[in-house]
Protein backbone atom coordinates (compact mmCIF):
# COMPACT_ATOMS: atom_id res chain seq x y z
CA UNK A 1 0.00 0.00 0.00
CA UNK A 2 2.74 2.03 0.61
CA UNK A 3 4.06 1.42 -3.10
CA UNK A 4 1.40 2.39 -4.51
CA UNK A 5 1.24 5.90 -2.30
CA UNK A 6 -1.59 5.36 -0.21
CA UNK A 7 -2.74 5.00 3.72
CA UNK A 8 -3.10 1.49 5.32
CA UNK A 9 -5.54 3.66 7.52
CA UNK A 10 -9.36 3.07 7.04
CA UNK A 11 -10.27 6.63 8.29
CA UNK A 12 -7.68 8.44 5.19
CA UNK A 13 -8.72 8.61 1.77
CA UNK A 14 -7.80 6.27 -0.67
CA UNK A 15 -5.34 7.64 -3.13
CA UNK A 16 -4.95 4.67 -5.42
CA UNK A 17 -6.68 1.32 -5.55
CA UNK A 18 -4.54 -1.89 -4.68
CA UNK A 19 -4.55 -5.44 -6.72
CA UNK A 20 -1.53 -6.55 -6.44
CA UNK A 21 0.41 -8.77 -3.35
CA UNK A 22 -1.85 -9.85 -1.14
CA UNK A 23 -4.50 -7.87 -2.69
CA UNK A 24 -5.12 -10.54 -5.30
CA UNK A 25 -6.44 -12.90 -3.20
CA UNK A 26 -8.50 -10.97 -0.48
CA UNK A 27 -9.86 -7.61 -0.55
CA UNK A 28 -9.06 -7.45 3.28
CA UNK A 29 -5.89 -8.79 3.61
CA UNK A 30 -4.98 -6.63 6.96
CA UNK A 31 -8.45 -8.14 8.39
CA UNK A 32 -7.57 -11.61 7.42
CA UNK A 33 -4.49 -11.86 8.87
CA UNK A 34 -5.72 -10.15 11.95
CA UNK A 35 -8.38 -12.55 12.61
CA UNK A 36 -5.70 -15.40 11.93
CA UNK A 37 -2.84 -14.19 14.19
CA UNK A 38 -6.24 -13.58 17.07
CA UNK A 39 -7.75 -17.06 16.40
CA UNK A 40 -3.66 -18.55 16.44
CA UNK A 41 -3.15 -17.06 19.46
CA UNK A 42 -6.21 -17.76 21.32
CA UNK A 43 -5.22 -21.68 20.56
CA UNK A 44 -1.46 -21.34 21.53
CA UNK A 45 -2.81 -19.77 25.13
CA UNK A 46 -5.37 -22.84 25.36
CA UNK A 47 -8.17 -21.06 26.69
CA UNK A 48 -11.80 -20.92 24.86
CA UNK A 49 -13.11 -17.47 25.97
CA UNK A 50 -11.20 -15.24 23.00
CA UNK A 51 -12.67 -17.80 20.68
CA UNK A 52 -16.17 -17.11 21.98
CA UNK A 53 -15.77 -13.71 21.24
CA UNK A 54 -14.26 -13.69 17.71
CA UNK A 55 -17.69 -14.24 15.58
CA UNK A 56 -19.11 -10.92 17.42
CA UNK A 57 -15.50 -9.03 16.74
CA UNK A 58 -15.80 -10.20 13.26
CA UNK A 59 -19.35 -9.45 12.91
CA UNK A 60 -18.57 -6.08 13.64
CA UNK A 61 -15.13 -5.48 11.67
CA UNK A 62 -17.02 -6.85 8.52
CA UNK A 63 -20.61 -4.38 9.33
CA UNK A 64 -19.04 -1.41 11.17
CA UNK A 65 -15.89 -1.42 9.21
CA UNK A 66 -15.89 -4.14 5.40
CA UNK A 67 -18.87 -3.29 4.69
CA UNK A 68 -18.60 1.12 4.87
CA UNK A 69 -14.95 0.51 3.37
CA UNK A 70 -16.41 -1.05 0.00
CA UNK A 71 -19.04 1.57 -0.82
CA UNK A 72 -16.34 3.76 -0.57
CA UNK A 73 -14.09 2.58 -2.52
CA UNK A 74 -17.06 1.53 -4.85
CA UNK A 75 -17.80 5.42 -5.03
CA UNK A 76 -13.93 6.60 -5.06
CA UNK A 77 -12.85 3.96 -8.05
CA UNK A 78 -16.45 3.32 -9.42
CA UNK A 79 -16.16 0.63 -12.46
CA UNK A 80 -12.52 -0.21 -11.88
CA UNK A 81 -13.15 -1.24 -8.15
CA UNK A 82 -16.10 -3.26 -9.18
CA UNK A 83 -14.04 -5.17 -11.94
CA UNK A 84 -11.44 -6.06 -8.38
CA UNK A 85 -14.72 -6.90 -6.62
CA UNK A 86 -15.69 -9.45 -9.04
CA UNK A 87 -12.45 -11.24 -9.14
CA UNK A 88 -11.19 -11.64 -5.77
CA UNK A 89 -13.23 -12.71 -2.90
CA UNK A 90 -14.05 -10.24 0.44
CA UNK A 91 -12.51 -12.99 2.45
CA UNK A 92 -10.93 -16.21 0.88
Amino acid sequence: MQHAGTSVSPLLPAKSLVTTGPFRFTRNPLYLARTLLYVALALLMDTPWPLLTLVPVVLLIHYGVVLPEERYLAARFGHTYENYRMRVRRWL
